[in-house]
């Protein structure tokens, strides 16, 4: 039997921990030997998703400061596998005892009762979404490999609710992280409201990948696109995935969506249009990687919903606790964890695609 912990081929993430239990963490696999890599470079990626940073996000006072236990010497990578810790210091299982054998509306309470017959009620476990710290832990460090090859990955909130970014604005700085600073203040009004009702908004979220060259990702079950699409939609709160024009394409037409190629007469050919989003048969093309996923309303909200019990006993269920009243910002980092591992985990198979590049592996050794 599998979890369903790990992610990768040829770099290789396995999760651990639950939401209150003592510590979650990631196993690495598969990182090459010589990229330098300190618990540094991990923190400006844990800060950007931990709790407690602004009145959008839970008030759960985490430090989220990784510890690299192995596969690290001397500030540089080993080959070895990184272990990576995360200690819980301010889990309050005490709020959830009063829903232990009731299942809460939109969280996976049922489902994990019927697939293991038992659950860790806390905060949901493993389904919660303090899993992803052990992700973006990871993903930081895939980020490292990839900024080495010059490819970088930058997710943005694109909506919130109904409200929109009409531009974009790269030195726009808020805690939404949205790139248009009235579409910001449109959001945060939003959001407000809902709070004030105990309830919870969901949005979009928009990821870029440059950098990547052509010829990345393979054809039929293991595309490129379609290994992004895994990556992202094993988020938890992820309910949709589209690349490219996406959903568009189909009130397009041939002419209009396909992506005439030119070039600039020294031999480098390139796209007129990015309607496929980089990505061609499951290969990159070239372009930039565009994709975009839709993040669902937080599941916990404070206004009283019907439930059963365990027993199939109709309730009603009030859930208490400190929740953040939209996911889409603390997500926007998972979101770009989740692509580096994907990237990286492509990169790293692409030495075997053709036996000159083996051949040239080999010599340079």
């Amino acid at each position: 039997m599998s979890s369903g912990s790990t992610f990768g081929n040829n770099f290789r993430v396995t999760t651990f921990g639950e939401s209150h239990g003592k510590a979650l963490g990631c196993v690495i696999d598969g990182c090459p030997a010589g990229l330098a890599l300190t618990e540094e470079d991990l923190i400006p990626y844990m800060s950007r998703r931990k709790p407690g940073q602004s009145k959008f996000t839970t008030a759960r006072n985490e430090a989220d400061a990784p510890e690299i236990l192995s596969g690290v010497f001397e500030g540089v990578t080993t080959g070895t596998p990184i272990a990576i810790l995360i200690k819980n210091n301010d889990q309050r299982s005490k709020d959830y005892s009063d829903i232990a054998e009731l299942y809460r509306p939109g969280h996976a309470d049922y489902t994990f009762d019927k697939k293991f017959g038992i659950r860790d009620y806390r905060g949901g476990g493993r389904s919660s979404g303090r899993e992803t710290a052990a992700r973006v832990a990871a993903g930081a460090v895939a980020a490292k490999l990839l900024d080495s090859l010059d490819i970088k990955i930058h997710a943005y909130t694109s909506s919130v609710g109904p409200i929109s970014v009409i531009s974009y604005d790269p030195s726009e700085t808020n805690d939404l992280f949205m790139p248009d600073h009235e579409a910001y203040e449109k959001a945060s009004e939003y959001i407000e409201k809902l709070m004030s009702e105990g309830n919870s908004a969901g949005g979009v979220i928009e990821c870029v990948i440059k950098g990547v060259t052509a010829g990345l990702g393979d054809p039929v079950f293991d595309k490129l696109d379609a290994r992004l699409a895994y990556a992202v939609m094993s988020i938890g709160a992820v309910k949709g995935f589209e690349i490219g024009s996406g959903f568009d394409s189909a009130l397009s037409t041939g002419l209009v969506n396909n992506d005439q190629f030119i070039s600039d007469g020294a031999g480098n050919i390139s796209k007129k249009t990015n309607h496929s989003g980089g990505v061609l048969g499951g290969i990159s093309d070239g372009s930039d990687i565009v994709f975009r996923c839709a993040v669902k309303p937080t599941a916990s909200i404070s206004v009283p919903q019907r439930t059963v019990d365990k027993a199939g006993n109709e309730k009603e269920i009030l859930i208490k606790g400190r929740h953040d009243p939209v996911i889409v910002p603390r997500a926007v980092v998972v979101v770009e964890a989740m692509a580096a591992l994907t990237i990286a985990d492509a990169v790293l198979s692409r030495p075997n695609d053709r036996l000159e590049y083996i051949h040239r592996a080999l010599k340079s050794t």
